[in-house]
């Protein structure tokens, strides 16, 4: 595809330029050009911290969920067993699934800026309610209808990444921002190392207030929500170009301080015809048989990470509580330094996927995480790991595997083409969590319940021959999409050649 220098024109609106056809309108625009020649401005960073801050809400949501795990067993009102905390996990990654699904394709027909209140209206409302749970089924659907709101937010958040971050810094501010997750990590576990302490509140106390924590922090999203407008992108497809230039020129007066002038350089432009919605059977033909490639890449990069993500993270306090005997209340602080090597991943080696390039890092980091559980597990196994040790061999391997799953986001994200790009997300969201991620909890709550360390070495090799597996495919099938813009990486569906 070819970008198109015009500057015979004396002005940058997208305005209807031809009719293919009676309805059909063609338009001519630099916006995509314009939004990648950009420097890093204060319009971006603001966009870090009001799309980060919800990763924040979800690792301070999933964690609680964790390192609560001991609370849960010992409330007097709940009474779980490992069976049940794997099965309310599985809700919650279920629910997750099924949100990415509806809200991905409903992200993609109104608009990314849209969803963006709507699930998280449901993810406060949900974790409220969490907090009021009366029994093991309803603490169980409230965690569903919790999952069901981030998973929509997955598909917002990463869509609206990849549409408003410049081509050169997309990989480095993809990963960065699904690495926050474990800011909200640490949060979480150092609420719960408060939280959790019997000499301050009661057993069935504790947890509750945890959960209201959540809820109410996330009432300050909603503020932040505001700084940031509709995708330009979406706008200038779905029949709004008008729009799109206003928010472009908007955000070139808050980067550069004014408004881009043609007489002074002319982008490459694109020319598209705009539609309303893009049918579930052309979604289906591009991701099915046109991107077919890419579309394994994704599966499997997918898959491997949220089995390897879920089933040790959900898991990690009963592994503490169960084999080395460290009480419920004194979880969090083994998961500290677990969410400092999670966040310093992507922070470290995220600037590396955009000039090392996706394809090395992605088998780097995947083939790394796999190695080293492995091992790892072989040390647990035979029974030479402290609880220290534990928690240090963790830090290491997900150091390298944080990056690795925030580049199967990343990868989705950017490697099909604009009007499926939400459902796309979500489907490989939906499909490697539902393969990996929902399997994983109940799979490993199982091996933990045995009080066999070899079972639940078993489990973790499971994890390590996914992970080598997918770095495998990712070596021969990953797409370079480093430094180049969103419609070189994937034409627009609605590109007029």
């Amino acid at each position: 595809m070819e970008l198109q220098h015009n500057p015979a024109r004396d002005h940058d609106a997208a305005v209807s330029i031809s009719a293919a056809r009676a309805g059909a309108r063609i338009i001519e625009t630099s916006i995509p050009s314009r939004l990648d020649a950009l420097p890093w401005g204060g319009f971006h960073t603001r966009v870090v911290l009001a799309l980060g801050i919800t990763w924040i809400l979800d690792g301070l949501e999933v964690t609680l969920a964790g390192t609560l795990s001991g609370a849960l067993k010992e409330s007097p009102a709940l009474r779980f067993s490992n069976l049940d905390l794997g099965i309310a996990n599985s809700a919650y990654l279920a629910g997750a699934v099924l949100g990415a699904l509806g809200f991905g394709w409903l992200t993609d027909r109104i608009g990314r800026r849209k969803l963006f209140f709507i699930t998280l209206a449901l993810y406060l409302s949900a974790t409220a309610a969490t907090a009021l749970s009366w029994s093991v089924a309803s603490y169980a659907a409230f965690r569903f209808l919790t999952g069901a709101g981030i998973g929509g937010e997955y598909t917002a958040i990463n869509s609206t990444i990849q549409e408003l971050v410049p081509a050169r810094y997309r990989g480095w501010t993809d990963l960065v921002i699904n690495g926050s997750f474990w800011i909200g990590a640490a949060l979480g576990a150092a609420s719960a190392i408060v939280l959790l302490d019997p000499a301050l509140l009661a057993p069935d106390l504790g947890w509750r207030i945890a959960y209201f924590i959540g809820a109410a922090l996330g009432l300050i999203v909603f503020v932040m929500r505001m700084w940031i407008p509709e995708s330009p992108r979406w706008l200038m497809i779905h029949g709004r170009p008008d729009e799109a230039h206003a928010i472009v020129a908007s955000i070139e007066r808050s980067v550069i301080g004014h408004e881009h002038d043609v007489r002074v350089q002319a982008y490459p432009r694109i020319r598209l015809k705009m539609r309303h919605h893009t049918p579930l059977a052309e979604v289906m033909h591009t991701l099915l048989v046109s991107y077919r490639g890419r579309a394994l890449v994704g599966l499997v990069l997918m898959s491997a990470q949220a089995f390897f993500y879920n089933a040790i993270f959900f898991t990690f306090a009963l592994v503490l509580t169960d084999f080395y005997g460290i009480s419920a209340d004194h979880v969090g602080w083994y998961i500290l330094p677990f969410a400092a090597g999670n966040f310093l991943g992507p922070l470290l080696l995220g600037r590396l996927f955009d000039t090392l390039g996706r394809r090395a890092m992605i088998v780097f980091t995947y083939g790394a995480s796999g190695l080293l559980l492995a091992l790892s597990g072989y040390l647990f196994s035979i029974g030479v790991l402290s609880a220290q040790g534990q928690t240090i061999a963790w830090m290491v391997i997900f150091f390298f595997a944080s990056p690795a799953a925030s580049a199967a986001y990343l990868t989705v994200s950017e490697n099909f083409p604009l009007e499926v790009r939400a459902l796309s997300i979500a489907v490989f969201y939906a499909v490697g969590t539902g393969v990996g991620g929902v399997v994983g909890p109940v799979l490993f709550g199982a091996l933990i319940d045995t009080g066999s360390r070899n079972s639940v070495f078993a489990g973790y090799l499971l994890g390590s021959v996914l992970m080598i597996t997918a770095a495998a495919v990712a070596w021969r099938h990953a797409v370079a999409a480093e430094r180049k813009p969103l419609e070189h990486v994937a034409q627009p569906l609605a590109i007029v050649e």
